[in-house]
């Protein structure tokens, strides 16, 4: 047999009082992270022994260069490599060379 109060919720949830004091503080709606000698309090504290727990290591993520359709990984490299004027003045060629041929197929 366990000492102590059972106390049934509406909710069909079960909390077990070890005496009328912890009982009497849940009623009023105490919270136990404020009263001091809780358990609860004295862990959001840091207070008296706790177990050391080592973080979690999480995977970092690793970026890696994917070829896209149409352009392979090489292409793509030697692309960011170049300088931005080298880069611009490209774009440019392809650009009125596209327009050119447009111009051709429609005439």
């Amino acid at each position: 047999m366990e000492d102590g109060k059972l106390f049934v919720r509406s909710d069909s949830k079960i909390f077990r009082f070890q005496n009328g004091k912890s009982e009497s503080l849940f009623l009023q709606r105490k919270n136990p992270r404020r009263i001091a000698w809780t358990v609860l309090c004295r862990r959001a504290h840091r207070k008296g022994i706790t177990e050391e727990q080592a973080k979690s290591r999480r995977r970092r993520q690793v970026k890696s260069q994917r070829a896209v359709v149409g352009a392979s990984l090489d292409v793509i490299k030697e692309r960011r490599s170049m300088r931005p004027e080298a880069r611009a003045a490209q774009r440019n060629a392809a650009t009125k060379e596209a327009k050119e041929k447009r111009n051709a197929a429609q005439s």
